[in-house]
């Protein structure tokens, strides 16, 4: 490995190897030594002083070797967590989430209207002490959180998040100081790629498009040659605030609508004669319906949809688009046929071997991507990173470096 010097290289072997854990949730030690390069010793060195910063733990293997010394099994500690944050138009949803994408008590409070950015810190700091029991027993490395709207990367600041009516709303210094927690903040959909690609349809994938539907609308994230693609702001993704060319003038219901103006949850769920629903209920209410009136809508909104996959797939040549949220109740409404409109509207080279899919992590999506944004921080400097955030560190202040948009108050982070 390279580095300027032996500590460098020291760091950098650290956050390979938590990368591989956090990644894969447990991996025999012989096999971080296989993937890294590196010999039995330092992988063995490595493993321990992560094992000193408390981020991950050592077990004997569940089935020992056939043959010579059973490899110890690195799993990432059951103790180091994140909080994730997820704001939205009829809830606020927030979980406690361990490395490895592994989702451990989470939280939903229903809204009745767009709450502001101060109310949010108010509900999460709540929602919180209720959590306080699980908490007892974790070391909470940070908050990330989730908004349906456009985050600027360098700073976390909401510019603009039409569904909640928020605009330049400062989140991530209002829910620090409404819990203590060093905050990281993106765009929904945007982490919801994330996590699809680490955890989820989109492993293995370089190339590939979410988009989420949810209460706020229709959010994106693009994953270009292995890498989220941000944009000179942040905010690269914004499928839902497009305009597609509605083929059919009886599949348009607005007047020069949006994409999220057409393809909508509110008429999936007064379709299926729901007033308010999280997006598990609804996706069984869609999926399990034999109404001729839920049917119609499902397909007019894939019709709508793919018009809009198909300048996606035109001008970005994926190899995969995952639909999270409640397009994936329109996806398996009738896939082939949406994966054939979208063939048919497609240039032909650009659409071969595209696979349209369902999210693979359901309703935990944007939970383990907002956690994600915390994990990023941690997996980048696991030294510097850990033990600025262990307890009674937190007035040492921030841990620099490019793209941190999270703060540090003077109160004990890891601890509410």
């Amino acid at each position: 490995m390279r580095g300027n010097n032996l500590d460098s290289v020291r760091r950098n072997n650290l956050s390979i190897v938590l990368d591989i854990v956090n990644r894969q949730g447990a991996v025999a030690r012989a096999g971080v030594t296989r993937a890294t390069g590196l010999n039995r010793s330092t992988v063995a060195a490595i493993v321990g002083r992560l094992v000193e910063l408390k981020l991950v733990v050592e077990s004997e293997p569940e089935t020992p070797a056939s043959v010579g010394r059973p490899s110890p099994m690195i799993n990432p500690d059951p103790a180091c967590v994140a909080i994730a944050v997820n704001p939205e138009l009829d809830a606020v949803t927030v979980a406690i989430v361990g490395l490895g994408g592994r989702v451990i008590a989470r939280l939903r409070n229903p809204v009745d209207h767009a709450i502001t950015a101060t109310e949010t810190g108010e509900i999460v700091g709540r929602m919180l002490r209720t959590l306080q029991p699980e908490l007892a027993t974790k070391r909470v490395m940070g908050l990330g959180v989730a908004v349906p709207g456009l985050v600027r990367a360098s700073d976390g600041l909401v510019r603009w998040a039409p569904h909640l009516d928020w605009t330049d709303e400062p989140i991530a210094t209002i829910l620090q100081t409404s819990t203590g927690y060093r905050t990281f903040v993106s765009n929904d959909a945007s982490v919801g790629a994330v996590a699809e690609h680490i955890f989820g349809a989109g492993i293995g994938v370089g190339d590939m498009i979410y988009l989420n539907g949810g209460a706020s609308g229709i959010g994106g994230g693009v994953i270009a040659s292995g890498v989220l693609l941000g944009g000179a702001g942040g905010f690269a993704g914004e499928f839902g605030q497009n305009r597609p060319g509605i083929r059919s003038a009886a599949d348009r219901t607005t007047t020069d609508g949006t994409l999220e103006d057409e393809v909508s949850r509110s008429r999936l769920l007064a379709a299926v004669a729901l007033e308010e629903a999280d997006e598990t209920t609804l996706a069984l209410a869609l999926d399990g319906s034999a109404d001729a009136a839920v049917l119609d809508e499902l397909s007019r909104q894939a019709r709508v949809l793919s018009v809009a996959l198909s300048n996606a797939v035109n001008v970005l040549n994926p190899e995969l688009i995952v639909l999270g949220g409640f397009l994936a109740a329109v996806l398996r409404s009738d896939p082939d046929g949406l994966a054939a409109l979208v063939a048919a509207q497609s240039t032909g080279p650009s659409a071969e071997g595209v696979n349209i899919v369902p999210a693979a992590l359901g309703a935990d999506l944007m939970l383990i991507g907002a956690a994600q944004l915390v994990f990023d921080e941690l997996v980048a400097d696991p030294e510097a990173y850990a033990t600025a955030a262990a307890p009674g560190a937190a007035d040492s202040g921030t841990v620099d470096g490019p793209g941190h948009n999270g703060v540090m108050s003077n109160v004990e982070v890891g601890r509410l």
